[in-house]
This record gives C-alpha cells, structure tokens and sequence, in this order.
C-alpha cells in the first residue's frame, strides 16, 4: 500500500514537472504568435499581453511584399527534396553494400568511412569552398545538394546496422530465384528496414531545411537564396520590425511543425536509434 501511494506521487511530480517543462519549451512559439499579428505600434508598447488588441493577419500578406518569400521557398524546396533524396537512397545502397555484400577488404573500407566521423564539419569547410570555388559551382546550389549523393558516414553505419537484421536466408532464396542484388535491394531490403529510411530522412530535413551556413558561403545572388538566408537579410535591412520578422520566421516553421505531426512516431524512433546508436 505504501509503495503504490510513494509510485502515484512520484508520477504525480513528473506529471507536473513535464507540463511545467512543455511551458517553458511552447512559451517561445505563442510568443512568436503574439508578435506576427500585433501593429508595431502594439509591439513597443511594451506589456507581456500574448493576446494582440487588434489582429494584424495582413502582417503575413506583408512578408510576400517586403521580401521575394515565396522564391526563397521555392529555392528550399528543391534543395530540401533533392539531399533528403539523396541521403535517403544513396546512404542506403552503400550501407547495403557493407552489409550484405561480400566483396575483399570490406571491413577496412568501412572503418575508413567510420573514422571521418570524427573530423568535425568546421575542419573541411575551407578545403571544401576552395574545391567548389575552382570547379566554377560557387553561387550555384552543387556545393549544397552534391554531398548528400556522395554519402553519410552515420547515416551509412546507421542504415548498415538495420541492413545486418535482413535474414539471409531471404536473400539467398531470392538468388536462387536469379534475383540480382539491385532486385533484392529494391524490392526486399528496403521495405524491411522503413523506419530507418524515414528516420534519415526527417534528420536530413531538418538539417538542409534550418541551414543557414552553407547558403551563407556559397550563394551570393539574392535569387538564389534560401528561407533561412532571406529571414537573415530581411532582418539585416529592417531590424525593427519585429512583426514581419516574427510572421515570416513562424512560416518558415510551419512546414516542420506539420512534419512533425504528422510523421510523430518516426521521429521518436528516430530519437530511440541515436539513443541506441551512441550506447553502442
């Protein structure tokens, strides 16, 4: 009786403290809500009222105005689709190859993959520009789709693991059937391990889509630029107001709040197998 009353208390804290620590993480959203429809003349004058006086929804009509918006979407879209492509589909033929192949020199080739890992992106950043800059592909959107099809390290040990768990009882039956590794890849492997696949894909979205540093090397032409580097010049050139700011940064956020809810589970997932993966 005493232990089930101390376990009901003790859920009863976490209870309060999870709801308490959900505040304190939505307070910064309603209050970005708050300012994207209020005047300015409401925003400076100070308070902490999250509901406007008067609604200003034509502040997002603004945004279209003020700044091409709607190209610097665009612009991401395409970037966004094709490194979530790349990374998906790319990492998960090498990752096959390690797994299911035996080919000489294998485990050498993959511990060399592995060891980039522990370069940190800021160490290639240089070596990287210098290369695209005497390629001509400097101001050109090469530099930030092409390295998602030349692979991910972890995301190549992440989807080998997944790999390793397809029987091979099921490929060698499919061989023995004169299916080809790209037929046993396509249509057996890849159903078998789905959740990893999305789980590498939701990362590569939220990465390529909140990047604002590769953009910021290699793109130069405003035409060009992305959401994350548009938001940024806006802010530059009009830094006080904070109501078109606030209403074009709330619908650079939408598409990864509709992501998230609706593909929830993948992303609990996919923090389970980082949590897995790092124990490992």
């Amino acid at each position: 009786m005493y232990n089930t009353k101390k376990m009901k208390f003790w859920k009863s804290v976490n209870l309060v403290l999870l709801i308490v620590g959900a505040l304190f993480m939505i307070a910064p959203l309603f209050w970005m809500v708050s300012i994207s429809l209020k005047s300015l003349e409401e925003i400076y004058q100070g308070g902490f009222n999250f509901i406007p006086e008067d609604i200003q929804f034509s502040n997002y009509a603004a945004v279209f105005e003020i700044i091409p918006f709607f190209t610097y979407f665009v612009n991401t879209s395409m970037i966004t689709v094709l490194v979530v492509l790349g990374n998906v589909f790319v990492n998960a033929f090498i990752a096959y190859g390690f797994a299911k192949i035996q080919f000489r020199g294998r485990e050498t080739l993959f511990i060399i993959v592995l060891s980039t890992m522990m370069l940190p992106g800021f160490i290639t950043l240089i070596p990287q520009y210098v290369i695209y800059a005497n390629l001509g592909l400097v101001n050109t959107y090469y530099p930030l789709i092409l390295p998602a099809f030349l692979g991910s390290a972890f995301n190549i040990f992440l989807l080998r693991q997944f790999f390793k768990g397809v029987p091979n009882s099921m490929i060698e039956a499919a061989k023995m059937e004169g299916a080809n590794h790209f037929y046993i890849f396509f249509k057996i492997a890849l159903p078998m391990v789905k959740p990893a696949l999305f789980t590498v894909a939701i990362f590569s979205f939220n990465g390529v889509w909140n990047d604002f540093l590769g953009p910021l090397l290699y793109l130069n032409d405003e035409s060009l630029y992305t959401l994350q580097l548009g938001l940024q010049v806006f802010k530059e050139q009009s830094s006080t107001q904070w109501h078109y700011l606030m209403a074009g940064s709330l619908m650079v956020l939408f598409p990864v709040i509709v992501l998230f809810f609706i593909f929830q589970k993948y992303f609990i997932t996919g923090s389970n197998i980082l949590g897995q993966t790092e124990e490992k």
